[in-house]
């Protein structure tokens, strides 16, 4: 049986800037801009006491946060953060595979120091996080990743929560469905329809009745509730393409929206951009129907798009190209391939920042 940890750092984009400036401490940050254009990359645990959350756009987080404070996105800094958090994950572990600047996974099975307790090593590893950059980390720790992943939000900030294989099966019964890794809002609306709840409830469906509704994540939650996840932790590896999607709750039919909805979709793509040092010159659009029919747009341009905003651009530039979809929209996705070493110049998130601070 495996013994894996979840590591998730605390507000990291916020937190990074709370440290490096004693000045935000305790007061509502965001990460991000606040015009028109503007986007919230990450909100300090005091800016989403207020409502403000990740991908929100600027306006409305200042509406939500008249005191709210955009600061420009440093990503330099969050990517030498990672780069020290990531040197105490290897001393620990060989097997980490890192899912974006903030967190990762760990196999402890044969770790490299720290005992034989996975408690005990996640337990070092959040003193060392803290004494070597200040900042701090949740963890969740179980014998597979989709409990460990779960675990580590139990608790946050500065968390640490532990699943067992004999509690396994109590805590997932208990689970709100919408706490399921892999299950978005969309889904989750699905399910209530369904009756479907809690843990308990998807445990009683079968598999076949799961994949009639949900297709082939029917299997994968068939699986989950009863905590089987074989998935092994792999360390890093080159990737050929780089995406995120977004199914909607309800049909999307105007351009206008569809840009909205892509905001966040452009946001996570350009971090994954970063996170990994690759940054593609083709970018594809993919769009599905209301009637589960798919399509895909895509450009290669003759350099690599680097941040978000320059991604939005042209998946603005694609739903207007031949012509916008003529029916109803249910999700989005963007992805970049065809990857090629970025110009000059400091990375960002390419979000709308203020002159200063606003």
């Amino acid at each position: 049986m495996r013994k894996i940890i979840h590591i998730d750092m605390d507000a990291f984009y916020a937190s990074v800037e709370q440290r490096d400036d004693p000045s935000l401490a305790g007061r509502p940050v965001a990460v991000g801009g606040g015009g028109p254009r503007g986007v919230v990359a990450a909100a300090s645990y005091e800016a989403r006491a207020f409502g403000v959350r990740s991908a929100m756009p600027g306006f409305k987080a200042r509406r939500l946060c008249p005191e709210l404070i955009f600061v420009r996105a440093r990503f330099e800094a969050y990517k030498e953060a990672s780069r020290q958090i990531r040197a105490i994950f290897h001393s620990y572990a060989d097997l980490v595979e890192p899912l974006s600047l903030d967190e990762a996974f760990l196999d402890v099975t044969e770790p490299k120091q720290g005992g034989p307790l996975a408690t005990d090593i996640a337990k070092a590893i959040k003193a060392e996080i803290r004494a070597t950059t200040g900042l701090t980390a949740s963890a969740g720790v179980s014998f597979n990743k989709f409990l460990a992943k779960i675990a580590s939000a139990l608790r946050k900030p500065d968390g640490l929560s532990v699943i067992r294989p004999d509690q396994a099966a109590g805590f997932i019964d208990a689970l709100p469905i919408e706490r399921f890794f892999g299950i978005g809002p969309a889904t989750a609306r699905r399910m209530h329809a369904q009756g479907i709840l809690t843990g308990a409830d998807l445990r009683r469906r079968s598999e076949a009745e799961l994949v009639r509704s949900f297709g082939r994540s029917g299997a994968f939650y068939h699986r989950m509730v009863r905590g089987e996840d074989g998935r092994e932790v792999r360390p890093d590896r080159p990737s050929k393409s780089i995406g995120a999607e977004r199914t909607f709750e309800s049909n999307v039919a105007a351009v206008p929206a569809m840009l909205e909805r892509l905001r966040p979709i452009a946001i996570k793509v350009a971090e994954r951009m970063a996170t990994g040092a690759s940054f593609g010159r083709t970018v594809t659009l993919k769009i599905k129907h209301h009637d589960f029919t798919i399509n895909t747009r895509q450009t290669t341009r003759p350099w690599p798009v680097q941040d978000a905003t320059e991604l939005l651009d042209v998946a603005d530039w694609l739903l207007r190209h031949p012509a916008p979809p003529a029916r109803a929209v249910r999700l989005l996705g963007l992805s970049v391939s065809n990857f090629a070493r970025a110009p000059g110049g400091q990375l960002t998130l390419g979000l709308e920042p203020p002159a200063g601070r606003r």
